[in-house]
C-alpha cells in the first residue's frame, strides 16, 4: 500500500515473482467513472471508493477461499480501508511503501499511459493515514533492495 508513485505496481510485481505468487493491481477494480474522474484531476471521495472497496473485498475473499497466494498492489490510504480489506490478518500482511511527496510526484510525472495525473499526488498525502500495523519500507531505495527487505520481513 501507499500513495501514487510509491512503487506499488513495480514492487508488487517483483515481489510476486520473487515469492512465486500471483499479482493483482487494485487499479483494475476501479469503475470507468472513477478512472475518468481521476484522469480529469479530481480526487475520489469515500462514496466513489465504496464500490471499489466492495469489489476488492470480494476478490480477496475469493483468493482466501481458493487458498491463492496473491500480492495485491492497492493504495489503501485510510485505516478504515485497510481494516475492510484485511479479511484474514492471520493469512495477510500489509506492506507500506513509504515515500516522500517529492519522490512520489517525480515518479508520477515520469509515468506513461497511467490515468493518475501528478495533480492528485498531494491529495493522496492529505488522505493518507500511515499504518501502525504494517511492514514499513523506505520506497526511495532501489527496487531489488525493497523486495529483499519485504521478503526478509515476511
Amino acid at each position: 500500500m501507499g500513495v501514487a508513485g510509491s512503487g506499488k505496481t513495480t514492487i508488487g510485481r517483483m515481489l510476486a515473482d520473487a515469492l512465486g505468487y500471483g499479482f493483482s493491481d487494485a487499479d483494475d477494480y476501479h469503475s470507468p467513472a472513477n478512472v475518468e474522474k481521476m484522469a480529469r484531476g479530481e480526487q475520489l471521495d469515500d462514496g466513489d471508493r465504496e464500490p471499489w472497496l466492495t469489489a476488492l473485498a470480494s476478490a480477496i475473499d475469493g483468493w482466501l477461499r481458493d487458498d491463492a497466494d496473491i500480492v495485491l498492489a492497492c493504495s489503501a490510504l485510510k485505516e478504515s480501508y485497510r481494516a475492510r480489506l484485511l479479511r484474514d490478518p492471520s493469512r495477510m500482511r500489509v506492506v507500506y511503501l513509504k515515500v516522500s511527496p517529492a519522490t512520489a510526484l517525480a515518479r508520477v510525472a515520469q509515468r506513461v499511459g497511467h490515468f493518475m495525473p501528478g495533480d492528485l499526488v498531494e491529495s493522496q498525502f492529505e488522505v493518507l493515514e500511515e499504518p501502525s500495523a504494517a511492514i514499513i519500507v523506505d520506497a526511495s531505495q532501489p527496487p531489488d533492495g525493497i523486495v529483499r527487505t519485504i521478503c526478509d520481513a515476511i
